[in-house]
């Protein structure tokens, strides 16, 4: 039986993958995709998203790009903005679906114009997305960042520039002012409280085809203070939590757990747990349910909306 299986889960929980269909609009990430999409469909020419370590920017990314007409939009996503200038230009116009080895800079500069004209003429948006953008090192590629939202018509921008990363861009943007005053759309994600951890572990679960209750209200509780609110920790620690608890044939995810999962995080690899990290568990042999480990209680069975003294 796999962990998915004994839990009762139809797919992991807790991959740290950005799938889009995983994310849970918290007002401040809904804010921020409100602000992006606006600033896509209404061509501001450049936006800036930036947050904490392991908010979700990736998600909220792909989120994004899911809500685009693909008939419409014409999307460049440059997933690590390394090099100089021509490296950085040829890589925007591979991710815009062009190959090419044009000599120097202005070729390429060349190429991409035509390409945004193209697209303008045929009806569709260009939309250049720049992740981990606070690890572009050269001051040229952020002015061709720049130069891109000179390609305009009287009436329009022919690219709408989007700059992703940590809250160390800001700081790079504040000493490039002929940038920074392209931006026309802001928006900045930060940790969850320890309300909005409850709720993002319950969405995850629910979405993943939970419909009992698996963590504690004390377990999300050292969750959030070992995860500091980041919801890629979270994800790492309710991952192990459900490996852990799968191996020693645990009823719910309780205090001890997780616990044991910060400390000793190799136990996902299948190590014998310690009698200490059984207590309260059955043992771990193969003769669990047939639809996987027990439900606490009939009452938080029924209810996927938990743990309530969140919620």
């Amino acid at each position: 039986m796999s962990v998915e299986a004994y839990w009762e889960l139809s797919e992991p929980a807790f991959d740290n993958s950005p799938n889009p269909k995983f994310f849970y609009p918290f007002a401040q990430h809904q804010e921020a995709l409100i602000r992006l999409e606006y600033a896509v469909r209404h061509r501001k020419g450049c936006a800036l998203l930036t947050g904490e370590d392991g908010c979700g920017k990736t998600l909220l990314v792909r989120r994004l790009l899911h809500r685009l007409e693909r008939e419409r939009y014409d999307v460049g996503l440059v997933a690590t903005p390394c090099g100089n200038a021509v490296e950085f230009l040829t890589e925007v116009l591979y991710q815009l679906g062009v190959e090419i080895r044009a000599e120097g800079k202005l070729g390429l500069l060349h190429v991409l114009s035509d390409l945004l004209f193209h697209n303008y003429q045929a009806g569709r948006d260009t939309l250049i997305v720049i992740e981990e953008a606070q690890l572009i090192e050269h001051a040229s590629v952020f002015e061709e960042l720049r130069l891109l939202t000179n390609v305009q018509t009287d009436d329009r921008f022919l690219a709408t520039v989007l700059l992703v990363g940590s809250r160390a861009l800001r700081e790079t943007l504040r000493h490039l002012g002929h940038v920074e005053q392209r931006i026309a759309i802001r928006c900045h994600l930060g940790a969850l409280d320890l309300a909005q951890t409850a709720s993002y572990i319950a969405h995850r679960l629910k979405i993943a085809g939970s419909l009992s209750r698996i963590f504690t209200d004390d377990a999300i509780e050292l969750i959030f203070k070992l995860s500091g609110g980041a919801p890629r920790q979270i994800n790492n620690i309710c991952d192990i939590a459900l490996m852990v608890g799968y191996n020693t044939r645990a009823l719910e995810i309780d205090p001890k757990i997780v616990a044991d999962c910060a400390e000793t995080p190799e136990r996902a690899s299948g190590e014998e747990p310690s009698e200490s990290s059984s207590l309260g568990a059955r043992p771990a042999t193969d003769d669990a349910p047939p639809g996987g480990r027990r439900p606490v209680d009939a009452a938080a069975a029924k209810d996927p909306w938990w743990p309530h003294k969140y919620l």
